[in-house]
C-alpha cells in the first residue's frame, strides 16, 4: 500500500533523505525508529504530500505523492509529532472542521464522529477547547482526526508520547486491532513499543536505512534487546 523508491529530500547543504526505498504492505505495522535527525519524520511528510522529494518516487494505494497528491491524502491518516490543530478551538468543533475537510456529511459524519471519539476516549473533554487540555489529551485529539476517515493507510509520528501507562496500552490495543485492515507505519523512540505492536522494524540514520527487519530477528542477529541493537546499529552514524 506504500511504496517508496530512492526517495531524497535536502535542505541546503544538509542531506536529510538519501536515497531511502521500502514498501509497507496492508496487515502490516512497520515501526520507523532512528535517533533525532535521522529522517524519519521528512519521510513521513514526503509521504504525506506534505513536503515535496527533491528525487525519487513514493506511492499510497496506487497513487503518486508528486502527480496525485489529493488522492494520497485522501487515503492517509496522518499523526504528526507535534500534533498541529486549532488551540482555539473545542475539540468538537475541531473534529467537525476535520470531517468538511474529508467531506463527511450526513450520517456518515456522525457515525465517524461517534466511533472516533469513542475510539480515542475524548468524551468527557468534547466541549473543551484545544488549549486548555493536557498533552496526553491534545495526543488523543490528534489521533481522531487522523483517524475519522478511517483511511487504509496510518502514518504516527511518536502516537503515545505524553501518555501515561495507561493510555499508551490503550492506543497500542487500538494499534493492534487496527493492524489487519490497514497499512501502519509508527515511528517511535519508544522500543517497547515496537515490540509490542510492530511486526517489523526499520532503522535509519543520517538519511538512510541501516536494518529493515523483525524485532524478534534484530533482537537474534546482534544478540541483545532492541535498545542495545539500536544502539549497536545506530552509533557510528551519530557520532
Amino acid at each position: 500500500m506504500i511504496k517508496i523508491k530512492d526517495l531524497r529530500k535536502t535542505f541546503g547543504p544538509i542531506v536529510a533523505v538519501d536515497g531511502v526505498s521500502f514498501n509497507v504492505a496492508k496487515g502490516e505495522v512497520m515501526g520507523f525508529l532512528g535517533p533525532n535527525g535521522a529522517g524519519k519524520s521528512t519521510v513521513m511528510r514526503m509521504v504525506s504530500c506534505f513536503l515535496q522529494p527533491d528525487g525519487g518516487t513514493a506511492e499510497v494505494c496506487g497513487f503518486d505523492i508528486i502527480q496525485n497528491p489529493i488522492a494520497v491524502r485522501n487515503h492517509i491518516g496522518y499523526l504528526a509529532e507535534n500534533v498541529p490543530a486549532y488551540s482555539e478551538m473545542a475539540v468538537g468543533a475541531f473534529l467537525n472542521f476535520v470531517c468538511d475537510a474529508r467531506g463527511l456529511q450526513g450520517k456518515a459524519r456522525k457515525e465517524a464522529l461517534d466511533k472516533t471519539i469513542a475510539m480515542c476516549h475524548i468524551e468527557s473533554v468534547y466541549h473543551q477547547t484545544i488549549e486548555t487540555l493536557s498533552k496526553g489529551y491534545k495526543r488523543r485529539v490528534g489521533l481522531a482526526q487522523a483517524l475519522i476517515h478511517n483511511p487504509p493507510v496510518l502514518i504516527m509520528d511518536e502516537p503515545t508520547d505524553g501518555l501515561d501507562p495507561n493510555q499508551k496500552h490503550e492506543v497500542r490495543q487500538l494499534i493492534s486491532r487496527m493492524a489487519k485492515e490497514k497499512c501502519i507505519v509508527v515511528s517511535t523512540h519508544i522500543l517497547e513499543e515496537v515490540e509490542a505492536v510492530c511486526d517489523r522494524a526499520i532503522i535509519i540514520a543520517k538519511g538512510k536505512i541501516l536494518a529493515d527487519s523483525t524485532p524478534a530477528k534484530l533482537k537474534e542477529e546482534y544478540s541483545g534487546t532492541l535498545d542495545e541493537v539500536f544502539r549497536k546499529i545506530t552509533a557510528h552514524k551519530v557520532a
